[in-house]
């Protein structure tokens, strides 16, 4: 069955560099495949390759690393079906579970007590055409949106699509990221003051600590 089997690129533990859970300890469980290519991607590397593995092994490996923390990252981690049962098994193992997961994806099917990160896409991304807006009406107070912006075109975008979809009314956890190297983090944090939008700036906590580049952290 496809369930029971994933196509993973890595699982390894670190802390968390994004998200209101920065800075915790973390194991991240990265998939294989993603069916966007957004313009700043900095994870072109797991669009292809990985290894098949067993469900039961996958959640073995996580499990064993023994951090409280779990996020199912990629990629896209919603292109593969046994994602769905494994967040479940997670949380059974009574792991805090996070994944992040494009505004592409439906997100309804997530088991609830998973806290979802969903990534809708701005104008620079060139995928913003791809943002399934069904997905707001699922999101939940534990839920949290990120915006990955690069210029202000992306941020006005950012604020145009909270106040109009009412955003901040589902969820009060709202991130407003730079793409890294493109948008000055002081710039987006005045914008932020300025219009007193409802939003965490948040940087990329793991790309300060070590190479912006380097994998695996």
């Amino acid at each position: 069955m496809k369930e029971d089997t994933l196509v993973i690129h890595e699982i390894y533990a670190s802390i968390q560099g994004e998200s209101t859970f920065a800075g915790l300890p973390c194991t991240f469980v990265r998939t294989t495949g993603c069916n966007l290519r957004c313009s700043w991607c900095d994870t072109e590397h797991a669009f292809y390759g990985g290894t098949r593995m067993k469900r039961a092994d996958v959640l073995a490996k996580a499990l064993a690393t023994g951090t409280k923390l779990v996020e199912l990252t990629g990629g896209e981690p919603l292109l593969q079906p046994g994602v769905l049962p494994l967040m479940t098994e997670l949380c059974d193992a009574e792991r805090t579970v996070l994944i992040e997961t494009s505004g592409e994806r439906d997100i309804s099917r997530v088991d609830p007590r998973v806290h979802r990160i969903m990534d809708l896409k701005a104008p620079a991304s060139g995928e913003s055409h791809r943002n399934l807006w069904s997905n707001v009406d699922h999101l939940t107070a534990k839920d949290e949106v990120k915006f990955v912006l690069s210029d202000r075109g992306d941020y006005e975008w950012m604020r145009t699509t909270i106040r109009e979809r009412g955003i901040a009314l589902r969820t009060p956890n709202l991130l407003a990221s730079t793409v890294f190297g493109k948008l000055a983090a002081r710039d987006l944090v005045t914008w932020v003051m300025e219009d007193a939008l409802p939003v965490r700036v948040q940087l990329q906590m793991h790309k300060y600590i070590w190479a912006p580049e380097t994998q695996g952290v």
